[in-house]
């Protein structure tokens, strides 16, 4: 199994980012509609949630609908509005020294993976991140030292709310503050059940419990994996050992310190390594963010693929990933 990952910059949406779009959305477009187009939000019913809950990216919305042709669908599914279920699994840590770094694993299918990572100067603010439908985010850092990153919350519960990418693009393009941040996730309905931690340059941090049948809880957790403050989906934590994950991570941050390298390594072996490549959750990547020198690593076994927002490089990088019968014959 091959990955191809590749780094973008556009400072304003352009050609480059609205041919991408172009070049995705045959994909986006038959996962967004599978369980049928009159089922998802109107287009009017999304733009108004994003004027409501995030009316500091309406413009941007509008300008990116306007990129794409403008049409219905496209439009439906760059608001992130009630979209369709998605599953992760993913870890993600932050290091207990005295450096702000945030760590974390993603766990996820590769056929349903953007695999760019993308720098953008949108509204003035500097922001790189790992791209999900163009628009959102599963993890990123702003120039300001805000870095985010999401896990699965490992509960079934859909409701009404925005998709957690785009929560994740906008606290980064409207948040400098990990308390900044905790208020928005606060009051920004999430459509399932997720795990956000953000760390600021100061190296404050918190974990936001994200549901949307139950209000935010906000956590001084330095550790997120695939469950909230309990097990809830007892069949998929033990299919992504969530439990036994997080007990490794929470293990480490108790151990004598231990250098940066060494605690990025610890991701890149299992448990935290996942291999389950077939069922759609083996790691695709490990992502170590420095918000306070404004740097990423991305890691995977044997290599480091290394941007800041004062050397970003666009390129792209070949990563093969085991198949099932190398692991087996391993």
């Amino acid at each position: 199994m091959t990955v191809e990952f590749r780094s973008i910059a556009e400072d304003s949406p352009g050609q480059r980012w609205g041919g991408q779009f172009a070049k995705y959305w045959p994909a986006y477009s038959k996962w967004w509609s599978r369980e049928g187009v009159s089922g998802r939000r109107t287009y009017l019913e999304s733009r108004h949630a994003i004027r409501k809950y995030m009316p500091e990216i309406l413009d941007l919305y509008d300008e990116l609908c306007e990129l794409v042709g403008g049409g219905d669908i496209e439009s439906r599914f760059l608001s992130f509005y009630c979209p369709p279920r998605y599953l992760a699994g993913c870890s993600q840590a932050i290091w207990p020294g005295d450096k702000p770094l945030l760590v974390r694993n993603y766990d996820y299918d590769k056929d349903a993976f953007d695999a760019i990572l993308l720098k953008t100067n949108w509204n003035g603010r500097g922001v790189i991140g790992t791209s999900d439908g163009l628009f959102g985010l599963v993890d990123g850092m702003n120039d300001q030292g805000l870095a985010a990153s999401l896990t699965f919350g490992g509960r079934q519960a859909v409701g009404v709310g925005f998709g957690v990418p785009l929560i994740l693009r906008y606290i980064l393009q409207t948040c400098t503050t990990a308390e900044e941040a905790g208020q928005a996730l606060e009051r920004i309905p999430s459509h399932m059940s997720y795990n956000v931690t953000v760390l600021d340059a100061d190296r404050n941090y918190l974990t936001a419990f994200l549901a949307p049948d139950r209000p935010t809880a906000l956590t001084h957790s330095a550790v997120a994996t695939n469950h909230q403050e309990r097990v809830e989906w007892s069949s998929h934590a033990r299919f992504t050992a969530t439990v036994e994950r997080e007990r490794y991570l929470l293990q480490r941050l108790t151990l004598h310190p231990e250098t940066q390298e060494r605690f990025i390594a610890a991701f890149l072996k299992p448990p935290l390594y996942s291999t389950a490549f077939s069922a759609g959750f083996g790691t695709l990547y490990t992502a170590a963010y420095r918000p306070q020198v404004g740097t990423v690593d991305i890691h995977w076994p044997g290599r480091i693929w290394s941007k800041g927002f004062e050397d970003f490089k666009e390129d792209s990088v070949r990563v093969v990933f085991p198949d099932q019968s190398d692991i087996a014959a391993s």
